[in-house]
């Protein structure tokens, strides 16, 4: 009798232990995961800024005024305007979350088709990822990126650059003049 008992009792002990182990290693496996989207978060921002530096580089070096966006990601490697070889990005970098090339954001806009683009108009103004997970950070962006705070996605993300003169100017506030007296 006290054989069974104790048996009973190490397959209790070994299913129980099984049972630790499985939570144990169902929390581990779910924080990795959320470490790795992180790190990809990470390396999201810093290769979209890249582009957004190189795609500034590229706008404000035209040559004789011509401020003009490139015409491909190609082109902030080797500068097509230059004689000399001017370089604006040392490489291509691939979407991190996808593996793949980055959306491009034309100038002269997007014709999207559901939530792909089918074409782009004109110049190459930016990029953007094509994951559509949730963004961990939410909040304390750069100037130029405030538009990314509570994105529902990495691909509402957009590493654009403006030039400031294609922004339109702010109309002051009217101020009314004081009222002077009338003199007689």
């Amino acid at each position: 009798m006290r054989l069974s008992s104790q048996r009973g009792m190490t397959l209790f002990t070994v299913l129980f232990a099984i049972m630790v182990i499985g939570l144990m290693l169902g929390l581990t496996g779910q924080t990795w995961s959320q470490v790795m989207q992180r790190e990809r978060e990470e390396e999201l921002f810093f290769r979209g800024d890249q582009y957004r530096r190189a795609i500034e580089s590229y706008y404000t070096s035209g040559q004789g005024g011509q401020d003009a966006y490139p015409e491909s990601l190609e082109d902030l490697l080797k500068d097509p305007r230059s004689l000399q070889t001017k370089r604006h990005l040392r490489k291509l970098y691939l979407d991190p979350f996808t593996n793949s090339e980055f959306e491009l954001i034309s100038a002269g806009g997007d014709v999207r088709g559901g939530s792909v683009t089918v074409q782009n108009l004109g110049r190459i103004k930016g990029v953007r990822s094509n994951s559509t997970l949730a963004p961990f950070r939410q909040d304390g962006f750069p100037e130029e990126y405030e538009n990314f705070k509570s994105a529902s996605s990495y691909d509402k993300w957009e590493f654009t650059y403006t030039p400031e003169s294609a922004i339109p100017p702010q109309p002051e506030k009217f101020q009314p003049l004081p009222d002077k007296p009338v003199s007689q």
